[in-house]
């Protein structure tokens, strides 16, 4: 006996997740719905199968082929436009030369097939229709049949007024070949709106048996969510695939699992999944193939498909994601939703219930989306951020991705006559991209210039030193060690412009780059003795005299991976003695800059308990600094803004560039030194840009690039410099007038910041305004300064007063405005 599969349906219905395949390759429980029902025939002894096709045919020809490697035989018959259920099957009459079974290739079902062959047989139907019953008809076609199985009466899906039986139509068919007689072939026919009726008028033998088993017609989501449960539940016995770990848990293999996740049956993990310490996997979840559980995560009543990757404290419930999405840290799905093949949701971002997201769409951190998206997008406005950019690495950030970004670049630099330097950081992670960048590089036509491992300042160095058209620096996100950032540096070993960063996502958008063939691609450089050359810099830039006298012991926390190479030579050059307070173990991830800066009060108490000369916490870029004086007193940040620019005062007069939000008492240092102050705005680029203008031709002298981005050179600039004076450090921060500081951000929704930004300068409430970056108010007894967050749906609130509660109190008010503008309650 033969059998016959429908699996022409496109499952519209089933969208999003029938938008890049047909419906019966939608896994059920980590397998496609029509592998399930393969499955059932050869149990049933049904080993010769034929397949209708219609929708995306291909998908289903590539994965089953011949069927041999699942045990069947199988033949395709394929619809050039639709012809109904058995206009179908009639299409493959070629094939139907003896009795054949009709089943659908998108339910779910266990029913003991054999039993209805055998009625059929006993009985001698030309027809007869597998029938069950359940609780709501009102989706299926209703059948009555008599106490012999004859059919009576038939009504595809009535009313609840027009119900007349609980028993339906299953849709699976044992059928004698003569039943195509009734088929015509010239337009579409189907079985339970044409066929039978027509039977049952014509008085053939038309049967009904009712079967005992789990059956599911997957018409929608809900049915969907509903037959992984029953799976998972036993109700619906299909074979499970993995071993299982405990009571209702099954995984694949390969799979890494923390024994601080907690996992609580009934489950499913495909193969080669990990889930990480404090995940949370639980109530009748499924985990397809490769997907990652990140720290805190939590996942319950959800469907996931294969290579999902789940943020750090990402949570889902009742949702159902499709192939390759990507949840960022703290982002949120709630009861049925539905995410496509390839989306994206930002950090935070929130997916209310009963939203669809289509294939491929991108949602912005901390947005809320309450409304389905199909042709629309939620898509990050720029590639670029504050420090060129940055992805959680193989997620946003793919080798993929570095390499033609460093194809735009050459492209966008116009850099094939000078080589551009590549370095990275020295963590395996960033070394993989620093490879593929240089490929990049090369294989657009480019020269590169491989620097190897390196910190910012060394690759800023680089560049400038060497002459080179530009540098593409990879680290890990000082913030997020699990993402990773692509650093751009023109020639000067800046940050490049933002013109520049345009014309860059311009050509990586169009692939607008050049790509040389095998005989122009350019041999890369690796220039000798860099590290050296670099140290030499510093030494001759910092003098150190002081330091090699005092032979000084200094207190630091920093990452020996990248940093302990320039920290040693550095200690040996000036007789310093270096106690390193950070003893993360080889292979972890690096320690986050907020999590060095838990390190303060340990630096501060051995700085104390050493009688050292200062601490120093420098960031695992090398471009972060805080200082710690000798009393183990913290020098905050803003005071180390005006820290370095007392320096820059008392060695030349200045000019000092600061940001918009440095405190005034920049200024009233400057008139003490009859110096001049540059305000810049915030954005490290505009930042940089200045700085390097006003350092040009200062190689060889203690000057504000150095001190502003390089962690290590400054703190050994600055403390030589105090003890050049007779200071210490201490002592010399005492010289800087006491200011008063406040800070705070206020979440603003992406809409309203425009309409916060037009109204705050309409109605400044104080004095004058500055508008350089942001709106800034200067009022009798301070300032205030509201800037909009370029990454974050927040404004950033700086405020300075003539005392603290002065400073607050401006905080404060401008909060409460921003609010009332933005229409929202203060929380808490």
């Amino acid at each position: 006996m033969k059998a016959i599969i429908m699996a022409g349906g496109e499952g519209s219905r089933l969208r999003p997740l029938t938008c890049d395949r047909p419906k019966p390759m939608v896994p059920v429980a980590n397998v496609p719905m029509m592998e399930h029902i393969v499955e059932l025939l050869k149990q049933s002894g049904l080993t010769r199968i034929g397949v209708t096709l219609q929708y995306m045919p291909q998908v289903i020809q590539e994965y089953f082929g011949n069927g041999r490697s699942f045990g069947v035989d199988m033949q395709y018959f394929i619809e050039d436009s639709p012809l109904g259920t058995a206009g179908s099957v009639k299409n493959a009459a070629s094939f139907l030369d003896e009795t054949f079974l009709v089943i659908s290739g998108d339910a779910l079902t266990d029913f003991p097939l054999p039993q209805a062959i055998d009625f059929h047989r006993r009985r001698g139907a030309l027809a007869t229709l597998v029938l069950t019953r359940v609780d709501c008809p009102l989706e299926y076609g209703v059948v009555i049949a008599s106490d012999d199985g004859r059919v009576q009466q038939f009504l595809e899906k009535p009313a609840w007024s027009e119900v007349f039986s609980d028993t339906v139509n299953t849709g699976i068919y044992i059928l004698e070949p003569e039943v195509l007689r009734y088929v015509p072939e010239d337009r579409p026919f189907d079985f339970s709106k044409d066929l039978f009726p027509l039977l049952l008028q014509k008085r053939q033998p038309v049967l009904g048996v009712v079967l005992e088993g789990y059956w599911c017609d997957i018409g929608n989501l809900t049915q969907y969510v509903q037959a992984h449960r029953a799976v998972l539940a036993g109700q619906a016995r299909v074979r499970i695939r993995g071993r299982q770990l405990a009571e209702n848990i099954w995984a694949g293999a390969d799979c890494q699992i923390s024994p601080r996740a907690l996992l609580r049956g009934p489950l499913l993990l495909g193969e080669r999944c990990t889930v990480e310490a404090g995940a949370r996997l639980e109530d009748g979840s499924v985990l397809g193939d490769g997907c990652q559980v990140g720290a805190g995560a939590s996942v319950k009543r959800s469907v996931l498909w294969r290579h999902v990757q789940l943020g750090s404290d990402a949570a889902l419930r009742g949702a159902v994601l499709g192939d390759r999405v990507q949840v960022l840290k703290g982002a949120a799905a709630y009861e049925g939703a539905v995410i496509g093949t390839g989306c994206l949701l930002g950090e935070q971002s929130v997916i209310k219930p009963d939203v669809k997201l289509w294939p491929g769409k991108q949602v912005e951190a901390r947005c809320q989306v309450s409304s389905s998206l199909i042709w629309g997008t939620r898509q990050a406005r720029r590639l670029f951020g504050l420090e060129g950019v940055t992805g959680q690495f193989n997620v946003e950030l793919t080798p993929e991705t570095a390499l033609k970004l460093a194809a735009a670049f050459v492209a966008a630099q116009g850099a094939a006559g000078r080589p551009v330097g590549v370095s990275a950081d020295a963590w395996p992670a960033a070394q993989a991209l620093r490879h593929a960048v240089l490929a990049g590089i090369m294989g657009a036509g480019g020269r590169a210039c491989d620097l190897g491992a390196a910190t910012v300042p060394l690759a800023r160095f680089a560049v400038r030193s060497l002459e080179l058209a530009g540098g593409v620096h990879v680290r890990v996100h000082p913030d997020q060690p699990e993402r990773l950032g692509l650093l751009f540096l023109d020639r000067q070993g800046g940050n490049i412009s933002r013109s520049s960063e345009r014309k860059v996502e311009n050509l990586l958008w169009r692939e607008d780059f050049p790509r040389a063939a095998a005989g122009q691609v350019l041999p890369g450089d690796v220039p000798p003795g860099l590290r050296e050359s670099y140290l030499s810099y510093l030494a001759a830039t910092i003098g150190g005299s002081h330091l090699k006298r005092q032979r000084p012991r200094l207190v630091m926390a920093f990452d020996r991976l990248n940093l302990e190479w320039a920290v040693e030579a550095l200690a040996r050059q000036f007789n310093l003695s270096i106690h390193n307070l950070d003893h993360s173990l080889p292979g972890q991830l690096p320690r986050s800059w907020a999590g060095y800066q838990e390190m303060l009060g340990r630096v501060a108490e051995n700085v104390r308990q050493q009688k050292a000369l200062a601490g120093a916490i420098l960031a695992p870029s090398g471009d972060r600094l805080v200082l710690v004086d000798e009393t183990g007193r913290v020098i905050s940040d803003e005071m180390l803004v005006l820290l370095m620019a007392l320096v820059i005062f008392k060695l030349r007069g200045g000019p000092v560039v600061v940001p918009v939000t440095a405190p005034r008492t920049v200024e009233d240092l400057a008139r003490q030194y009859a110096a001049r102050v540059i305000r810049t705005k915030t954005a490290l680029p505009d930042l940089l840009e200045q700085i390097l203008r006003q350092t040009e031709n200062q190689d060889g002298r203690i000057n504000q690039m150095l001190l502003n981005f390089d962690a290590l050179g400054a703190c050994l600039a600055v403390l030589e410099f105090a003890l050049s004076r007779g200071l210490t450090l201490g002592q010399l921060v005492e010289e800087i007038p006491a200011f008063y500081l406040h800070k705070r951000s206020v979440f603003v929704p992406w809409e309203a910041r425009g309409t916060v930004m037009r109204r705050m300068i309409e109605e400044p409430e104080g004095g004058e305004l500055e508008l350089l970056d942001g709106v800034k108010v200067l009022h009798p007894q301070g300032w205030a300064l509201v800037l909009p967050d370029p990454e974050e749906p927040v404004c950033r609130i700086f405020s300075e007063g003539v005392s603290m509660e002065v400073a607050e109190a401006l905080t404060d008010f401008y909060e409460e405005k921003i609010r009332q503008i933005a229409g929202m309650r203060k929380s808490g």
